[in-house]
């Protein structure tokens, strides 16, 4: 069985390949069955299906991280 990875929005994603920018990292603006993420370099929106976006996911900086 898949692990669901706990996703919530304001988390910064890190990702395995960059973005055409040259950034690794992205934010969380909506979560459901499709992910909406915005380049922490250029801004740009991009909406991906969970499932295709699970795979490239490096590591995941949340926001509880940060508030501690």
């Amino acid at each position: 069985m898949a692990n669901i990875i706990k996703i919530a929005v304001g988390d910064i994603l890190e990702l395995k390949k960059p973005h055409p920018c040259g950034e690794k990292r992205f934010s969380v603006a909506r979560v459901g069955s499709d992910i909406r993420i915005l380049c922490c370099g250029c801004g740009r929106d991009m909406t991906l299906p969970r499932v295709k976006l699970e795979k490239a996911i490096k590591k995941v900086h949340s926001n509880e991280e940060k508030n501690d």
